[in-house]
């Protein structure tokens, strides 16, 4: 009995000491730890103001387009420029649709087209995302709707406006850029006006009937 008295003793003494120990590590730990730094409160003030300052800035840029944009359409409307229009596209003034016409005198003379142009923040400095919705046979226009035009590209310059992105659009369906081309059929049958004629009209109808 003594012994086994002993023995219980000595691991209680040790269980103590043990856990004193570690009460003891802890508490030196979290005391030599550096405590978390302080967010300085004028730091947080700055960069309030600065988000602010941002957020007014882009509010009056797109102002600034949605301007640009009303100007252009009254422009566009009461001009007298055959067989081009756009419109916005209900509320949205950054996203418009569009119409084009064939010029008389070319194979798209009487042929219809429909486009989408979707202008971006950094508008009149970039160029509008402009593609047919309809589809378009031209060697400048892929299968996607997409249009090769340098304006709309690297040629692109503050000064166009969608007037003058449409009349070049309805320019280029009579005078296609080959040397370049989307439609490499297209481009290849261009040569022959009347080949040429009687595969767009027989693609239109035939694209017309499945819309």
């Amino acid at each position: 009995m003594r012994l086994e008295s002993r023995f219980f003793v000595r691991a209680m003494v040790f269980r103590a000491r043990f856990r004193k120990h570690i009460f003891f590590s802890l508490s030196l730990f979290f005391c030599l730890s550096p405590p978390p730094p302080l967010y300085p409160f004028w730091k947080r003030e700055e960069e309030e103001e600065r988000l602010d300052l941002t957020i007014t800035r882009i509010t009056f840029h797109k102002t600034r387009i949605k301007r640009r944009l009303q100007t252009e359409l009254m422009s566009l409307m009461t001009s007298s420029d055959a067989g081009i229009s756009a419109f916005p596209d209900g509320d949205n003034i950054f996203s418009w649709v569009g119409t084009i016409e064939g010029a008389k005198g070319t194979v798209y003379e009487n042929l219809k087209y429909s486009l989408t142009l979707s202008f971006a923040n950094e508008y009149p400095y970039k160029a509008p995302v402009v593609k047919f919705s309809t589809p378009c046979f031209h060697p400048n226009v892929d299968q996607f709707g997409n249009i090769c035009l340098d304006i709309l590209k690297e040629q692109w310059s503050p000064a166009y406006n969608v007037r003058t992105i449409l009349l070049s659009i309805q320019s280029l369906l009579g005078e296609p850029n080959n040397d370049s081309p989307l439609n490499t059929h297209a481009a290849g049958l261009w040569s022959n006006q009347e080949e040429y004629r009687k595969l767009l009209h027989k693609k239109y109808k035939e694209d017309g009937a499945k819309n």
